[in-house]
């Protein structure tokens, strides 16, 4: 379908990512879902953002499924997981980091939580998402260089926002996390580990948050549809 997915298991990407952080550029990670995709075929310019991501791993339940459809192992990495792995990692080497995304209070309570969890933890900026002047975002990211930058600002969104700072931010790993931070800050609950361990996130989602089932639904079913009409053709 013209995308390139990593196929590393959690502890390799992890480790992928620890080595971009030490980078000498500004390098993108997309936590891709089916809604993605759907997206992308809709705005060739978020298309080709996914594209030239430096990693693109399978975050939602339905890109694994896909894999497997075209004959490809491979496991999911959940963003939230992926992020708060990071998190301690930078923890451990006082890497700076930054988050951006959600309302005040939520990003407020949720770097609390996270300074209170991981020990050592050295947040050097926050800024919630609810901003029109992406430059002057930019401009303050770039006066406390961070090295770890998680974004928050929903899908296409942050990936976009992430997209057009790499030519403007000191180096960095950048990565979207959709709603992670209305979690950590406690203000929406996570699903059950049963429901994680099975991949049903986004049916917990669903079931606990109705408005989203307009979301996922299409786009499921429509993705893994044109992922079958493709492994026939090959």
């Amino acid at each position: 379908m013209g995308f390139n997915i990593d196929n590393y298991s959690f502890e390799e990407a992890v480790v992928r990512a620890k080595n971009m952080i030490d980078g000498h550029k500004v390098s993108q990670v997309v936590t891709i879902n089916p809604e993605m995709f759907q997206c992308a075929e809709k705005d060739p310019n978020f298309a080709n953002i996914i594209k030239e991501a430096e990693m693109v791993i399978p975050d939602g339940v339905g890109v694994k499924i896909a894999l497997r459809l075209t004959g490809k192992k491979a496991d999911r990495i959940p963003g939230i997981d992926f992020a708060r792995k990071l998190l301690y990692e930078a923890s451990k080497n006082n890497i700076p980091t930054a988050i951006i995304g959600a309302k005040e209070e939520v990003i407020i309570k949720a770097v609390e939580n996270l300074q209170n969890e991981i020990n050592g933890l050295n947040i050097v900026y926050y800024h919630n998402g609810y901003f029109s002047n992406n430059n002057e975002i930019y401009n303050e990211l770039k006066a406390k260089s961070p090295k770890l930058i998680l974004v928050a600002l929903g899908s296409p969104k942050q990936e976009e926002f992430i997209y057009n700072a790499k030519k403007i931010l000191n180096p960095a790993l950048m990565i979207g996390i959709g709603g992670s931070l209305d979690v950590w800050s406690g203000y929406i609950k996570r699903a059950p580990k049963i429901f994680q361990v099975l991949g049903l996130e986004w049916l917990y989602r669903t079931i606990t948050q109705p408005a989203r089932f307009k979301r996922i639904f299409p786009a499921l079913p429509l993705f893994l549809i044109k992922v079958i009409n493709y492994k026939d053709k090959i």
